[in-house]
């Protein structure tokens, strides 16, 4: 596979799916902070949103998939090779090269391999903590202040 072919593989697989990360905060406060019965953080301001871990995940698999197919076609590029450049002082360092070059893909799609499904547990995981913690949240009863009892 030549150089620029394997350019435009990761660059196809990277506009099919951008990964980003926001955090949503209060803007700093530079007097100081000033807590007024909801807490150091506001009431409401963080949020939390599964899409990038599946987004994340798609790509690990995107790009385990291409790896693979690669890694595949790098060997088939090579079949027959060593017959036909017999006696050629660079058969070795090819060999070598190429070897190097399937062992780099296949760990790149091990790696990709074993990234998909956690990453798409974390999705999972993230949304059913939000769920609990909303509900034990909301079963909080917070004193109203001004009333007596």
């Amino acid at each position: 596979m030549a150089w620029d072919e394997w350019e435009q593989l990761k660059s196809a697989a990277a506009k099919r799916h951008t990964t980003q990360m926001q955090l949503n905060q209060l803007s700093a406060d530079p007097g100081g902070s000033s807590v007024s019965g909801h807490g150091a953080g506001g009431a409401g301001t963080l949020k939390h949103s599964s899409g990038p871990w599946t987004r994340a995940a798609g790509t690990a698999g995107d790009l385990r998939t291409s790896t693979g197919m690669s890694k595949a076609d790098l060997g088939s590029a090579h079949d027959g090779i060593a017959s036909a450049t017999e006696g050629l002082a660079s058969l070795g360092p090819l060999k070598s090269v190429v070897a190097s070059w399937q062992r780099r893909l296949g760990s790149v799609r091990d790696e990709c391999d074993s990234l998909e499904p956690a990453l798409r547990q974390v999705a999972k995981d993230m949304g059913e903590v939000d769920v609990k913690v909303a509900t034990q949240a909301g079963s909080v009863k917070v004193a109203t202040t001004g009333k007596s009892e």
